[in-house]
Formats: C-alpha cells, structure tokens, sequence
C-alpha cells in the first residue's frame, strides 16, 4: 500500500507502510545510518500527516516483516487479541492519538485494549506524539508484577542494584550491595552483568546474593545476567535462580545474533517457573532491549529502529515478565547520537511499552563518546519518573565500572523520590520502616559488614 501527502506544489510519496513509519519517526542517527530517515523536516511532516490517516486495521493487513519467514511477526499476529482491539478497530493512527490524551481513555480502559494492540500501532502513534503527550498517557498506565516484590504500583519507583565490577570480584560487588542497600536500592532486582560466562562464576555471584538476600532477610529478587544457556546450566546445577534474563530484538534474525529463539526462551521460562521461588507471584523473566540493536546486527528488515524496538516489546509480552528494561542510550550515538534523542528514545520505549502491557524500565544512561552528560540524564530521570516508570537502575556512582557507560546512582533514585513523593516497593518500604540494613549491622561499618558476609 502506498502513501502520500501533499504540501503546496510537492507531492510526498511513501511506497509502503514500512516507509512511511521510518519517515514519521523522530530525528535519530540510527535511521539516518540505515539510509531510512527522512530527508528533511518537511518529509518528516508530510510523513506524519500521512500516517495520521492510516487506519490502525492497516497494521495486520501488512505485516512489516514476512510472516513465514520472520517468529516474531508470528507471534505478534497470532496472539493479537482481536476482541480486545474492537473498541478502536475503527480509528486512524491520528484519531487513536487523541483518543488516548482524552479523558475516556482511563487506565483501566488502556489495560483492557492492551492485547488488542500491536507494536506497530504502538510504534506508529507515539511518532505523532510530543513528549508531554508521551508522559501524559503513560502516567495513566500501572502495570504491577511480583515475584518477592511488587513492581510498577501507583506512586512507587524501584530500583534495580547494578554493582558490576570489571573482574567479577565477590569483595567489590559485595561492597557495592551494601552500598545499595544503605541507600534504599534494590527493591526492583539486584542484577550483576557478569565478566565470565562461565557457569561456576555466574553459581558464584548468585549465591553471593542470596547469602545477602537471606542473611539480612532482603526483599528481593536475584539476576545475574549472563546468557539464558548458561542460567538455565546453573538451574540444572541446583544455583538458586530467581529472575532469568534474556536480551531480545524485534525480528527473528536480531535474536539469532544474540543466540536465542522463542523455543529456547520458552525452555528457559519452564525451567525457572518450576523452581517456583516467587513468593507473592510468578513474574519470572528479565528482558532488556534497547533502540539500535537490530541495525547493529544488520538485521532490521528495513524497520525504523523505534519500531524494530517495539516489536521486541511485542515478544517479551508473551512472557509476562517481571522486569523490561529499555537501556536506552547504551548502544551508543551511531543510533542516538546526542541528549535529546536519547531523551526521546526513552521517553517512547516508556510509553509503547506501557501501552502493551509491559512492566518497563529504563537504564537512563549514555556513552562517554555521546554527545551527552549527566545533566541530560537528570532530566530524563525526571520526565520518566513523571511519566510513572516502574524502576531504573542504581549504580555506584553512577559509572559502571565494568560496562564503562553512565547510568543513575544510588542518590539519583533518592532524589527523584523526594522530589517526586515516590515510594520503592511495599514490602521494600516495610523492610526499610523496620531498620533496614542498618538493624542488622549492629553499628558495623560497611568494611565490617562486606567481610561478614563473605565468611
């Protein structure tokens, strides 16, 4: 199907549905790499009108990658829940944005519409959106999942406890974990990216989290964040895994890269869901994405990256998983070059994730070769937390030492909250109201405290 808009004498011609949303999509130096950015301010408009009128029905009859020869189209239009999707069937991509600002547009109402929408059509309306219609209709959303925790409750924002350390050093993450924990972190997960992939260094970091987890009775969940292989190897050795992780993209061949399929991501979910460590529910899966990484696997399909991004939403909604998390200027500025189009990545990923049904964070974070410093960080944190985000990420400092890129720090999330009125999760907040870490160190510095644990 083709595409046109026409602004005086020129005529704006789009030659399908996949052209017309790289077209419509926001500045970002990804696309322009890809070859598939609109050419100038006045296509990007003409772009947008166009796609205003497109029926969001336009979205199943073509699919933007061939449904035999791509699992994640598969699935997203398999699972479409057509029922669900009825109540706006009717709508163009124009008239669904402004469906969504108004006040019939309730969150429950957007939950129940939540299956029914496709990552396309999520894709699609967030291009016509500013940022304040971004946070307007994603602060309606409250996804909530639970494993040990509650995540994603009206007024909370959680924290993910990230102490990396660039040779896997059990005294330095140890440090980093209490370090956390005295600044109110972790209530979200407590997620090491290991060095090694070898299976005894990642059994290593997980019984360090659990010795912290049970010895202090932490309210939390573990991830170590290796490749799905080695965990569901370290489930079989009887390691005590919580939440398993995967990165995933939006097309099959983006996931071929990163050695996964949805067959093995289904083994993996079985295979922990047995384990049945949850307490207070079954949310199990960790997924991060991130805009970018199906270019950089050269397997885009000719997709804008914002939209190659959604459809990776698309597959980890089949997982009902506890935790998504856009890290979202981590690939670096060959995709989102500078402050602002980092800041209005996230600010999309946010809001198409919510509006899918997701439970989604964001890693506010950005290279040190970005055009891009922590100022531009603390406004993103602000919008995000604004817009309701369920959790970010609490690192030592704010640099990760091992990954060498900047993120938020312990006191970034503190800030935030103060500024804000936010809450970390309920049983969190309890543990905190009982004395915290604190009741158990007994007036022990942190030192004292690092090398109790490690016996």
């Amino acid at each position: 199907m083709a595409f046109s808009h026409t602004f005086g004498s020129v005529v704006h011609r789009f030659g399908d549905l996949k052209t017309l949303l790289a077209k419509a999509s926001a500045p970002c130096s990804g696309n322009e790499l890809a070859g598939i950015a609109a050419c100038s301010a006045e296509e990007r408009v003409a772009a947008r009108m166009a796609l205003a009128d497109v029926p969001l029905s336009a979205f199943r009859k073509e699919p933007l990658a061939d449904y035999d020869a791509d699992e994640v189209t598969r699935l997203i239009l398999d699972e479409q829940d057509l029922e669900a999707f009825a109540p706006v069937s009717h709508l163009t991509v124009g008239e669904f944005r402004d469906w969504l600002l108004s006040h019939g547009a309730t969150g429950e109402v957007l939950a129940s519409i939540a299956p029914g929408l496709t990552p396309e059509i999520a894709a699609a309306v967030s291009k016509l959106m500013r940022v304040q219609d971004l946070i307007a209709v994603a602060s309606k959303i409250h996804v909530v999942t639970r494993f040990r925790t509650t995540v994603g409750l009206p007024g909370r924002l959680s924290t993910r406890l990230q102490p990396n350390h660039p040779t896997d050093d059990p005294v330095a993450i140890a440090a980093g974990i209490v370090d956390g924990l005295l600044l109110e972190s972790g209530d979200a997960v407590i997620g090491i990216n290991p060095v090694g992939e070898s299976v005894e260094s990642v059994e290593t970091l997980l019984r360090l989290i659990e010795r912290v987890r049970q010895t202090w009775r932490v309210p939390t969940q573990s991830c170590v964040l290796a490749h799905v292989t080695t965990q569901m190897e370290a489930m079989r050795r009887g390691a005590p895994v919580d939440l398993v992780f995967q990165s995933i993209a939006g097309t099959e061949g983006a996931n071929r890269s990163f050695g996964v399929n949805i067959a093995l991501l289904e083994e993996a979910w079985q295979q922990a869901r047995e384990l049945r460590r949850g307490e207070i529910g079954d949310n199990i899966l960790y997924f991060e994405t991130g805009q970018g990484s199906a270019l950089s696997a050269n397997a885009h399909n000719g997709m804008d990256q914002q939209t190659c991004e959604a459809r990776a939403y698309g597959l980890a909604r089949h997982f009902r998983p506890m935790l998504v998390n856009t890290v979202v200027g981590f690939i670096g500025p060959e995709y989102l070059y500078d402050g602002k189009q980092i800041a209005r990545a996230g600010l999309e990923d946010h809001f198409c994730g919510k509006l899918l049904g997701l439970s989604m964070g964001c890693d506010v974070c950005y290279t040190n070769h970005a055009e891009a410093d922590q100022d531009d960080m603390d406004s993103l944190l602000t919008l995000l937390a604004t817009a309701g985000v369920n959790y970010i990420m609490g690192v030592p400092g704010a640099d990760d030492i091992m990954l060498n890129y900047q993120s938020t720090s312990f006191h970034d999330a503190l800030a935030v909250r103060a500024l804000l009125g936010l809450k970390p999760g309920p049983e969190f907040e309890a543990w905190l109201s009982e004395g915290g870490l604190e009741r158990y160190l007994g007036g022990s510095d942190l030192p004292a405290a690092v090398r109790g644990l490690l016996g």
